[in-house]
């Protein structure tokens, strides 16, 4: 079993790319999880064809530790296998430690040995890492963090967030910086300027991908790319991107 975290600011789109690279080896054959850990709970909706999921959190807070692995987990397009964190009540509680009490969760009622994935993805809000989101990149659940960004200043500084948390596991057996994924914003100077960010953290740009209006219409219409335009320029551009990572 693989395990990748995929870190970025909010809204920069790695939602999108984790689940159009999670359609992509799903379409291989392999068995691929997607767990979101975003209080917003809409990494996989996309996936689900705009149908919510019930969070972790949510179903913990009104059954408390008397639910199955069938409440908090649904299959979606692709047979991508769907897990949504969730968050804490608005106003209320830590969304760190939301984090760190669904991954326990999971966890703890077995889901990896259920479904048995060969790949599993974490989608994490990187805008502030504190010990809740960093969860993912240690305590043994990700073997590599990957980190999506555009040329974007706010982008780049979340992203120099991410990478700093990253270095100051190391040597401690958690999870290693995989590369940065250029999730392109047509912005001056973006590619040079993600460079630059990874020659700071000794690491690649590992991928990229071109602004598309296709993305935009294919959520639209509730459904990833790879379902709504399999033979775009885009949708290769994902490929690439997944066999590269996985």
């Amino acid at each position: 079993m693989k395990k990748i975290a995929v870190y970025g600011k909010g809204g920069i789109g790695k939602s999108t790319i984790v689940s159009n690279m999670a359609v992509s080896l799903a379409k291989q054959g392999y068995r691929v999880m997607q767990i979101g850990c975003d209080p917003k709970a809409d990494s996989t909706i996309v996936l689900r064809h705009g149908e919510p999921l019930p969070t972790v959190l949510e179903t913990f807070r009104q059954k408390k530790d008397a639910f199955s692995a069938e409440d908090i987990v649904k299959t979606g397009f692709a047979g991508v296998v769907c897990v949504e964190a969730g968050g804490p009540v608005p106003g209320v509680g830590c969304a760190g430690r939301g984090i760190i009490t669904a991954l326990e969760k999971i966890a703890a009622k077995g889901i990896y040995d259920i479904y048995k994935p060969d790949i599993v993805f974490y989608d994490v809000l990187g805008d502030v890492v504190c010990g809740g989101f960093s969860m993912p990149m240690r305590s043994g659940y990700a073997d590599e963090v990957y980190i999506v960004s555009s040329g974007e200043n706010m982008s780049i500084y979340a992203a120099a967030n991410i990478a700093t948390a990253i270095r100051n596991f190391e040597g401690r057996g958690y999870a290693k910086l995989g590369g940065v994924i250029l999730n392109q914003r047509n912005v001056k100077r973006e590619r040079e300027k993600v460079e630059e960010l990874c020659r700071d953290f000794n690491t690649e740009i590992i991928g990229s991908i071109a602004f598309s209006d296709l993305v935009q219409e294919a959520e639209e219409r509730h459904m990833t790319l790879m379902e709504a335009y399999p033979d775009s320029e885009i949708a290769e551009a994902y490929r690439c991107l997944a066999e590269r990572i996985c």
